[in-house]
C-alpha cells in the first residue's frame, strides 16, 4: 500500500480485496487479532471500536428528530455551508448514485442528500439525519473516523466494523473553524465501491478546504474593539484571536489570560502572584515583566493595570462549556469540551479551575447515564482512567470490553490502595 490513507492501490481487484477484508474482519471479531493486509488506520480503528464496546451487528441510533433536528441544524456553524456543499458535491452524488452527508463534531449526521434510491437503501442502516455515527457507536466509518482522528479518511467495504455497513464505501474530511481551529464536523461522500478511488479522498478534502475558506469569508472581520477569542481547553499553549490575528501564547501568558478573563474587574499583583505561583518564591518584578511582555503582544490599550485587567471582552471555550453545563445542555457542553484546561499548567488557580470544570462535566455525565456521552468521555485521552465514568458506562452499556476495562481499573486502584496502606499505615487507617 503506497498511501495508507487510500483504500485501494491502482490495479487492485476490489472483489478480491473485499474477500480478504471479510476474512480479516471475521478473524478480528473472533480472535481479536488483525491479519495483514488490513491498513493500519483501519486496524487501529477496529481496536478502538472493540474497546468502546461496539458489536459487529450494531446499529445507529437517531438522536435528533423533527423540530429538535431542525433547530439544531439551523444554528449549527456548518449550516451556511450547505449551498456550497450542494454546488460542489450535489451533482456528483446524484449522478453517481452516491450520498452527500454532513455531520457535526459528535458525528451526528445533520444532512444526508443525493440519489433517491441510494438514500432509501441507506435508511436501512439508519444513515439518516439525526443519527449518530461516532466511531464509539458505529465502529469504523468515514465520518465517524474522520472526526475521531481529525483528518481525511477513506473506508472501503468490509473495512467498516459493522457488517450491515460493509456493502458501502465512503470518504470524509473534517471541517474546522478557520479562526479558532475548532473541529466543527465533517463532510462525507458515501456510495459504492467506485468511491474507493484515491480521487474521492482528495475530492472531499478539497471540499472541506473550500468550506473553511468560505467560513473565513462569511465571518465578520474582527476589529480592535472585538472580543478576544481564547481557546485553552485541551492544549498547553492557548490560542488567542485578536484584531484578525491568531496568536499561540506561551504557557505563562495562557495562564494569565485565562485568569484575567475570569476577573473582568481585575486582579492585583499580589492576587496574581498567589494564583500563578502560590508557594513558589517569585518576586513581583518577575510577574511585572511577564505582564509587560503580554501587553506588547496584545497591543496598546488592551491590558490595563492597578488592578491588572483586560479592557475588552473575552470569549473563551471554558466559558462556553460552563454556560452550557449551567443550562443543563450536557451534550452541547461535552461537544465544546476539547480536553482539560491547560493540562500542563501547575498554576494553583488554573489547577482548581481545571478540576472544577472536569468534575462538573463528570457529575453531569454520571447522573445523566447517556451511554454514548459516557463512552465519548471514557475513550478520550483524559477519560481513559476515569474510574467513576467507567463504572457508569458499565452500568449503562455492560459490554464485555467495557466490563474488562472496568475490572482492570478497579484492580489497579486496589493495588495502589494496598501499596499506600503498607507504606503509610497511619494515613490508611484515617
Amino acid at each position: 500500500m503506497t498511501d495508507p490513507w487510500v483504500a485501494l492501490d491502482p490495479g487492485t481487484d476490489p472483489v478480491e480485496r473485499v474477500r480478504v477484508l471479510q476474512r480479516a474482519h471475521e478473524t478480528f471479531t473472533e480472535a481479536g487479532t488483525v491479519p495483514r493486509p488490513v491498513r493500519s488506520v483501519v486496524a487501529e480503528s477496529w481496536r478502538r471500536s472493540a474497546r468502546a464496546g461496539v458489536g459487529p451487528d450494531g446499529s445507529a441510533s437517531v438522536e435528533l428528530t423533527d423540530g429538535d433536528l431542525g433547530s439544531y441544524r439551523s444554528e449549527h456553524p456548518l449550516a451556511p455551508l450547505m449551498p456550497l456543499f450542494r454546488e460542489l458535491m450535489g451533482t456528483f452524488a446524484s449522478d453517481g448514485e452516491h450520498l452527500l452527508a454532513v455531520c457535526d463534531a459528535q458525528s451526528r449526521l445533520l444532512w444526508v442528500e443525493g440519489h433517491p434510491g441510494t438514500r432509501q437503501k441507506a435508511d436501512g442502516m439508519n444513515f439518516v439525519p439525526g443519527a449518530r455515527w461516532a466511531e464509539s457507536v458505529m465502529g469504523t466509518n468515514a465520518p465517524g473516523t474522520a472526526v475521531a482522528l481529525d483528518r481525511p479518511v477513506q473506508v472501503f467495504a468490509a473495512e467498516h466494523f459493522i457488517r450491515r455497513v460493509q456493502p458501502w464505501t465512503c470518504a470524509a474530511a473534517p471541517v474546522h473553524d478557520p479562526r479558532t481551529g475548532r473541529l466543527l464536523g465533517a463532510v462525507d461522500i458515501t456510495g459504492g465501491d467506485g468511491l474507493a478511488h484515491p480521487h474521492s479522498l482528495g475530492f472531499v478534502q478539497a471540499v472541506a478546504r473550500a468550506a473553511e475558506s468560505q467560513l473565513a469569508l462569511l465571518s465578520p472581520v474582527p476589529t480592535a474593539t472585538d472580543a478576544l477569542q481564547l481557546t485553552a481547553l485541551g492544549r498547553d499553549e492557548a490560542l488567542l484571536v485578536t484584531s484578525g490575528r491568531t496568536l499561540r501564547l506561551s504557557r505563562r501568558h495562557s495562564e494569565l489570560l485565562v485568569l484575567l478573563s475570569r476577573h473582568p474587574d481585575g486582579l492585583t499583583g499580589d492576587a496574581l502572584l498567589c494564583a500563578l505561583y502560590e508557594d513558589e518564591w517569585v518576586t513581583p518584578v518577575t510577574l511585572r515583566a511577564e505582564l509587560a511582555r503580554l501587553r506588547r503582544l496584545l497591543g496598546a490599550g488592551v491590558l490595563a493595570s492597578r488592578p491588572y485587567r483586560l479592557t475588552v471582552a473575552v470569549e473563551s471555550d471554558v466559558a462556553v462549556v460552563e454556560r452550557r453545563l449551567g443550562a443543563g445542555a450536557v451534550t452541547a457542553a461535552v461537544a465544546a469540551y476539547a480536553g482539560p484546561l491547560l493540562p500542563g499548567s501547575q498554576a494553583p488557580a488554573v489547577v482548581r479551575l481545571r478540576r472544577r470544570l472536569a468534575d462538573g462535566l463528570r457529575a453531569a455525565l454520571v447522573s445523566g447515564r447517556d451511554p454514548d456521552l459516557l463512552a465519548h468521555w471514557a475513550h478520550a485521552s483524559w477519560g481513559e482512567e476515569d474510574l467513576q465514568v467507567w463504572r457508569a458506562l458499565a452500568a449503562s452499556r455492560p459490554t464485555a470490553p467495557v466490563r474488562a476495562r472496568l475490572a482492570q481499573l478497579e484492580a489497579e486502584q486496589s493495588a495502589l490502595q494496598s501499596t499506600l496502606q503498607s507504606t503509610f499505615p497511619g494515613r490508611a487507617r484515617r
